[in-house]
Formats: C-alpha cells, sequence, structure tokens
C-alpha cells in the first residue's frame, strides 16, 4: 500500500501551483483526477517548446512543462462553464476527499463549487483554494503571478549581484514561489485529511503565493524584524556566514573560467579550509577566527581568500577539500546533473514507454519511503483519456449519459 491510499483527489488547478501539489499528493498514493478543459486541457500541455518528440522525431501536442508536474493523475475533461459541467463536478466532489482549485477570488461560488455549496455536499471534504493573494485583504481580487509575487514578496530584492558590483534584481531560474506555495498546500492537505478522519470534518485551505514568499524568506526575513536592517543583494555570498559563496579557481584545461562553492559553515570546517589552502595564519588571525568576525570582516577577508583559490584548479580544489570535510561543490549545468553518478543512484530519473515516445525519461519523486514506495506512473499522455473510466466506474453512469455530454462538448 501507498501512505494516501484511499484518498481520492479532485483537482482543478491548472499550471504550477495546485499541479504541483497534486502531483506531490499522487506520487504518495492518493488518486488524483485531473479535471481539464474540453479541447484545450491544462495550459501548460502547450507551453513548449520543447515538445514530447515522436518516433520520427516531431514535435507532438505534449509540451515538457507538462509531462513535469502531472506524473500519476487521471485526466477527465469537463466543461465547468456549463450547468452540465458544474453539476458533474458537484456529483464527483461527493466521491472525494480533498478538492483543490486555483481559480480567482469569487470563481468557484459563480460556478457554485466553492466551499460552503461542496461542504453541504459532502462535510468530510478538504477545500484548497489557491490564489496570488489570499481569500481576504486588499489584494484578494488580484491575479497573482510566481514573477510577480517573487518581486513583491522580497526575494528578487536579496537575489542577484550586489549593486556595487553592477547587479541588480534577479528572479530565481524557476517559479519558487509556485512550488514552495504547492509543497506548503501538500502538507496543509495532508494536516486536514488527518483532522477529518478524527472527526468526520472537512475544513477549507487558503493558500497565497505571496504569503508563502514572506514566509520562505526565512532567515532573512528574521533578521530584518530583529534588526530593522534591510538586507540588500550579496549576489552568491551568504549574508549570515562568511566564507560562503562562489570562488573564481584557476581556468580549466579549456582555458575557460571556472568555479566551485565555498560552504564553511562553522570555525572549525574554517581552520581546516585554511590549512587545505596553506594558509592556516588566516584561520589564526583574530579579525577572522570566529564566524562573527569573518561576517564584520567581509570585505578584507574574501579578497584573501579570492587570491588563493586562483591558484588551483576545480578538480584540485574539490578533491583536496572534500577529504578535509570541508564543505564545497561545483557547479552544474544540467547535463552535468543528469550525468552526476549520484543523482543516478537516487533513482531521481525514471524511464517510461509513452505512447508517443517510448524512450521518455522525466524527474522522479525525491519522496523515498522504507514500508510506503511512492507511485511511479505516467502524466496522462492524452487529454481526457481516463474521463468514461471514472464517470463509468465511480459515478456508475451508463455510456449512453457519458456520450449526451460528449456531444453536447461538456466533456
Amino acid at each position: 500500500m501507498t501512505a494516501l491510499d484511499g484518498i481520492r483527489i479532485l483537482d482543478l488547478s491548472r499550471v504550477l501551483a495546485g499541479p504541483w501539489c497534486t502531483q506531490a499528493l499522487a506520487d504518495l498514493g492518493a488518486d488524483v483526477i485531473k479535471i481539464e478543459r474540453p479541447g484545450s486541457g491544462d495550459d501548460t500541455r502547450s507551453w513548449g517548446p520543447p515538445f514530447l518528440q515522436d518516433a520520427q522525431g516531431r514535435d507532438t501536442h505534449e509540451a515538457a512543462y507538462y509531462l513535469g508536474t502531472n506524473r500519476n493523475k487521471r485526466s477527465v475533461t469537463c466543461d465547468i462553464a456549463r450547468p452540465e459541467g458544474q453539476a458533474l463536478v458537484r456529483e464527483l466532489a461527493t466521491r472525494c476527499d480533498v478538492f483543490i482549485e486555483n481559480f480567482k477570488v469569487g470563481d468557484m461560488a459563480r460556478y457554485g463549487l466553492d466551499y460552503a455549496s461542496l461542504r453541504a455536499l459532502n462535510p468530510r471534504l478538504v477545500y484548497c483554494s489557491i490564489t496570488g493573494f489570499g481569500q481576504t485583504g486588499p489584494y484578494r481580487e488580484r491575479a497573482g503571478y510566481d514573477y510577480a509575487v517573487q518581486g513583491m514578496g522580497g526575494l528578487m530584492s536579496i537575489t542577484g549581484e550586489r549593486d556595487d558590483l553592477g547587479g541588480g534584481p534577479q528572479k530565481v531560474g524557476v517559479a519558487v514561489a509556485d512550488l514552495f506555495t504547492g509543497m506548503y498546500a501538500a502538507l496543509a492537505i495532508t494536516a486536514a485529511l488527518r483532522h477529518a478522519e478524527r472527526t468526520g470534518e472537512g475544513q477549507a485551505i487558503d493558500m497565497a503565493l505571496l504569503d508563502t514568499q514572506v514566509a520562505m524568506l526565512a532567515n532573512l526575513g528574521a533578521n530584518y524584524l530583529v534588526s530593522g536592517k534591510v538586507p540588500g543583494r550579496a549576489g552568491n555570498a551568504h549574508q549570515n556566514i562568511v566564507p560562503y559563496q562562489v570562488f573564481e579557481v584557476a581556468p580549466g584545461s579549456d582555458g575557460a573560467r571556472d568555479h566551485v562553492i565555498i560552504a564553511v559553515g562553522n570555525d572549525s570546517q574554517f581552520a581546516k579550509f585554511c590549512e587545505v589552502a596553506g594558509r592556516p595564519d588566516i584561520a589564526a588571525d583574530p579579525r577572522f577566527a570566529r564566524n562573527q568576525d569573518r561576517v564584520r570582516n567581509r570585505a578584507v577577508l574574501v579578497p584573501l581568500l579570492e587570491a588563493v583559490m586562483r591558484t588551483r584548479p576545480k578538480a584540485q580544489w574539490l578533491a583536496a577539500l572534500e577529504a578535509a570535510k570541508v564543505p564545497c561543490g561545483a557547479i552544474n549545468n544540467l547535463a552535468e546533473v543528469f550525468a552526476d553518478p549520484q543523482v543516478a543512484a537516487r533513482g531521481m530519473v525514471t524511464a517510461w514507454n509513452h505512447p508517443l515516445a517510448p524512450d521518455l525519461r522525466l524527474v522522479s519523486s525525491p519522496m523515498k519511503l522504507s514500508a510506503t514506495p511512492v507511485r511511479s506512473d505516467l502524466p496522462p499522455p492524452l487529454l481526457g483519456q481516463d474521463t468514461d473510466d471514472v464517470l463509468g466506474r465511480l459515478l456508475g453512469w451508463s455510456p449512453e449519459r457519458i456520450a449526451a455530454l460528449r456531444q453536447q462538448g461538456v466533456i
């Protein structure tokens, strides 16, 4: 059995935050019924290139974006703008434990699919809404997107190179506000399911990208609230630990610039680092002996270390530092990531026999449970491929009734 075996989720979300949440829950064994628009489906099905290619090397209709966020789900098409579609969703909700949506505030109420309406039909239902700014507050009716939320939530003010080094605000390379909101939503849903098991009562979950972005400011948010000082961008350096940043090293064999990450977390590691670097005198210097001193004297220390780091190539540094147990690492591109033996050993790529591409490879779930292993099924390759099965088996609808709704364009 899987951890969430027997839990059924009705998923009306699309794009990233909601699908990321339900993908994690599906990995853990929940039966996720993904509701998609007839004809087009989730927006991300068309968010390419790159698109999945068939055996002849031609682009198909499946974007890589969609494939990476919808593992282990079933696809059912339903037009919720139609009264018949709304009735179908309500009937499905009576057979589900969780309902998740990421429509604008008020949209679900107009469709009769809000928490109050569905709770009347299924008191145990856990209802999760994901929006940019939440169900309350002055911004509640605004559309919220990851990029804007990274800016509004402070992340871009602390991401990027220092202004005095020519830097400026920079977003993160992936949509972290969406991704973190999805993961927080998955955690909140599992907690609400536990409550429903104990009490028989469901509840509403109000998830907002901005809330999540503010929460994930982590130590920098705490730094500001404690000190009152607004942190700036520090590039690849750490605000509270030194040395904890990228250093340029001697050029590689091709003469190109090369770099390593040094992530010294305590004074003992710093002393070991200085020994490997052949400069124990730096660790003995009272200006640099303790981390708090190194932070205060960062402007003096870092240039000294930069000069030392340029004396050896990356491979030598990594070998010596790893042997001394000083935290360090390379900066890999994605080709190097997926060729890394550790990534392979951890099973972080799964190969599937996709009907459009027999050698499809996608990123695996990172969750590894000893007693309840995660599932590993394809994202639904065909839009609406499970509609007849879900309506027939779950709701007991006849083939004639299903055919009539299909003819009307509802499914």
